[in-house]
């Protein structure tokens, strides 16, 4: 009887111990977007609208909040955030704004130009030439806008219009 339980006890230990092995062992969860796993500002290269000048997390100035807001220039609702932002442009004069599109090229130049964008320093727009962002941070919808601090840290994500208090309170975070 003593040789059963003992051999039941090993057996047992030894399951324990695969299990726990088992888990130590898993791969870090690969549903998770990247920008959970690597929650700094992305090494993204955006191509300027002179069409020569590229910008990179190595050209952020380290003094400002980030608020990145991804869209597309046919989107009405990237239009619609583009109008209150520029309507509320004096209360993110200590933000860098960096809009960014997938879409081709002349179309945000377009953009920018009906908008005057080219007239606020503290906004800089580029084309994701290689679509990195859209899956860095797994979004589905235009407008996305991702807040970083000042250490470049990640504050938070969101899809969709935002109202501008709301963007000014996640970039005091």
């Amino acid at each position: 009887m003593k040789r059963i339980a003992l051999h039941t006890s090993r057996i047992i230990a030894v399951l324990f111990l695969t299990v726990i092995g088992m888990k130590g062992f898993s791969q870090v969860d690969s549903t998770s977007p990247p920008f959970k796993k690597f929650p700094t500002f992305p090494p993204v290269k955006l191509l300027l609208v002179d069409s020569v000048t590229t910008f990179s997390k190595t050209d952020l100035n380290k003094k400002k909040p980030t608020m990145i807001m991804l869209f597309s220039p046919d989107c009405d609702h990237c239009k619609h955030e583009t109008e209150e932002l520029i309507k509320r442009i004096d209360d993110f004069k200590d933000v860098q704004i960096l809009m960014i599109t997938p879409m081709p090229f002349e179309n945000m130049r377009e953009y920018y130009q009906h908008f005057g964008l080219a007239k606020y320093s503290n906004i800089k727009m580029g084309r994701d030439t290689k679509f990195m962002l859209p899956t860095f941070y797994n979004m589905r919808f235009f407008p996305f806008l991702a807040f970083y601090n000042k250490k470049q840290e990640l504050i938070s994500v969101f899809e969709g219009n935002m109202p501008m208090d709301k963007i000014l309170e996640e970039l005091k975070k």
